[in-house]
């Protein structure tokens, strides 16, 4: 690619919007009042307001390798507290991928360097979920799996956050796991019933 082009595609889209919507950059310009908080991962082929069908200021976006919800990270902790508490979103979507190279890469025994420590987290995971996983004989539909329940874990580890126990107690807000399937398009909803999930832990993890 020639990253001249990029400016040039640049030009095109703000003729395009404005042919559309004169004011749209002055509407654009005067703050942001996002619904939903999107969780999801870096790889290049998932574009969190496209596969949604949305438009810029309609959602709050965090991305990282495998849709991570580490609670050591103070980028995604950072991201959630200014989302639930100063934007007032009212939804938060954890949302992976099916063909996700970062849960690809936490199957294999392979010294990954800087990756490591962060792809441990996926690794741990594999181990909460051994049993499962173990069971499934086709590799793909193994790894298909550990998609979701990495997806499922990470909504977990938001669900412990004092900024969504609170906006969940004081004004319902709802967090939500996603799967974007790449070989369809289909954006899949996983219905995570995260009450029966968490009700052996939940006295543990409650802060508010």
């Amino acid at each position: 690619m020639d990253i001249k082009k990029v400016f040039e595609n640049n030009k095109e889209w703000i003729a395009k919007q404005l042919k559309n919507s004169p004011s749209y950059f002055d509407s654009l310009a005067k703050g942001q009042s996002p619904e939903i908080l999107y969780i999801g991962c870096a790889d290049s082929r998932v574009t969190a307001e496209e596969i949604m069908g949305l438009e810029p200021g309609d959602v709050f976006v965090h991305r990282n390798i495998a849709n991570m919800v580490p609670n050591s990270d103070l980028n995604v902790m950072s991201v959630i507290n200014y989302a639930v508490d100063f934007l007032k979103v009212n939804h938060v979507v954890v949302c992976g991928h099916y063909n996700c190279g970062g849960v690809k890469a936490a199957m294999e025994s392979a010294d990954l360097g800087i990756l490591n420590p962060w792809l441990r987290n996926v690794r741990d995971v594999y181990r909460l979920h051994k049993t499962e996983l173990n069971a499934i004989e086709d590799e793909d539909k193994r790894y298909d799996r550990l998609v979701e329940l990495n997806v499922q874990e990470q909504c977990i580890n938001v669900i412990k956050t004092a900024e969504v126990q609170r906006a969940i107690n004081n004004r319902n807000l709802t967090v939500h796991g996603w799967i974007f399937d790449l070989r369809t398009g289909n954006l899949v909803d996983l219905k995570i019933d995260f009450q029966a999930i968490t009700k052996g832990i939940a006295d543990i993890y409650r802060i508010t």
